[in-house]
């Protein structure tokens, strides 16, 4: 597997090396057109550019106003067990693979780095704060795979933001003058860089460089939704009456 904090730290350490002057910790207020360019107000000061790249997807907020009702943040929580005996980690995940279910509401899991570890995620309902609710129902994922966890403790639990559009597809596009990068759904990780390479060549006009068939129309805006997600606890329980029926008819 890929640590994204080892990788987001490479691209910064490449990034630097380049010549790129990086403002960490600088909140973008507002994005406002200014003749024939732009006036970027943010926390540190104001700046003009010529063109701007907005790449943003679970914690996109004000300052991208047209994707508030475009992209709709959604929780990816992760719990860890405390260290398992060798001889139970090499019965449960004998291949060391990490493992990904299709169901709606599926579990991906995987030993952690070292062997001793069993690393478990899934979608999380909740909006605010951290309540317990979702972290037990991950443990109780946990125990339907492997039962003889059952009183094992867990040393870490987390959780961020992914984001999610209406067609689920990622996604490069202009709007106003302004280029975007957004909508990857679950998997950042992958897309994100892919895609940002190719918007930033769009910026720089290299048209051969930046052609995908991932450029294409703004995100549908989701009905109802000004930003805050007040219905993903119906459509969670909407995936996971799907994911009963499903059961029910590959069971007959």
């Amino acid at each position: 597997g890929l640590h994204p904090a080892k990788f987001h730290a490479e691209l910064l350490r490449v990034a630097l090396a380049s010549g790129l002057t990086v403002h960490s910790h600088t909140v973008v207020k507002s994005i406002e057109r200014n003749g024939s360019g732009f006036r970027v107000a943010t926390s540190a000061g104001t700046v003009d550019a010529r063109r701007v790249l907005v790449c943003t997807n679970g914690y996109t907020d004000g300052a991208a106003a047209f994707l508030r009702r475009r992209l709709v943040p959604v929780r990816s929580r992760i719990i860890v067990t405390e260290e398992l005996a060798p001889d139970v980690m090499a019965r449960l995940m004998p291949k060391l693979m990490t493992i990904t279910e299709n169901r709606q509401l599926g579990f991906y899991y995987r030993p952690s780095p070292d062997g001793k570890r069993i690393l478990l995620g899934g979608r999380d309902s909740s909006r605010v704060g951290d309540p317990a609710a979702p972290k037990l129902l991950l443990r109780k994922g946990l125990v339907n795979l492997f039962p003889e966890l059952e009183n094992v403790r867990l040393s870490h639990c987390w959780f961020g933001n992914v984001a999610m559009n209406r067609d689920m597809l990622p996604r490069i596009f202009e709007k106003d003058g302004v280029v975007y990068a957004t909508g990857f759904c679950g998997s950042g990780v992958v897309w994100a860089p892919w895609i940002g390479m190719r918007a930033a060549h769009k910026l720089m006009g290299h048209g051969e460089q930046s052609r995908t068939a991932f450029d294409f129309r703004p995100p549908s805006a989701v009905p109802l939704y000004r930003g805050n997600p007040w219905f993903m606890p119906a459509i969670i329980q909407g995936y996971r009456i799907q994911d009963r029926i499903a059961f029910w008819r590959a069971s007959r």
